[in-house]
C-alpha cells in the first residue's frame, strides 16, 4: 500500500521557507511552522548562535535558505 508516512497530527509534512512571515529567506519563520513555536525564538538561537559559534550558524542559515524550496 502506501510507503508515506501518515500525517494525521497536523504537523506540516514537510519543511518549507515561510517567506509571508519571515525576515530575511523565510528560514525561521519555516523552522517555527515545522516545529512549532515562535519564530522569534529560532531567530534569538540563529543569533545566539552566530554571536558564540564565531558566525558558524550563519553558515547553516545560508545553506538552509539556499537549499531548501
Amino acid at each position: 500500500m502506501n510507503s508515506l508516512p501518515n500525517n494525521a497530527g497536523g504537523a506540516p509534512a514537510e519543511f518549507r521557507l515561510d517567506k509571508v512571515n519571515g525576515k530575511v529567506m523565510g528560514v525561521c519563520a519555516g523552522l517555527a511552522n515545522r516545529f512549532g513555536g515562535d519564530p522569534l525564538v529560532w531567530r534569538l538561537i540563529f543569533v545566539l548562535g552566530t554571536v558564540f559559534g564565531f558566525g558558524s550558524l550563519v553558515v547553516v542559515y545560508l545553506a538552509i535558505g539556499l537549499l531548501v524550496d
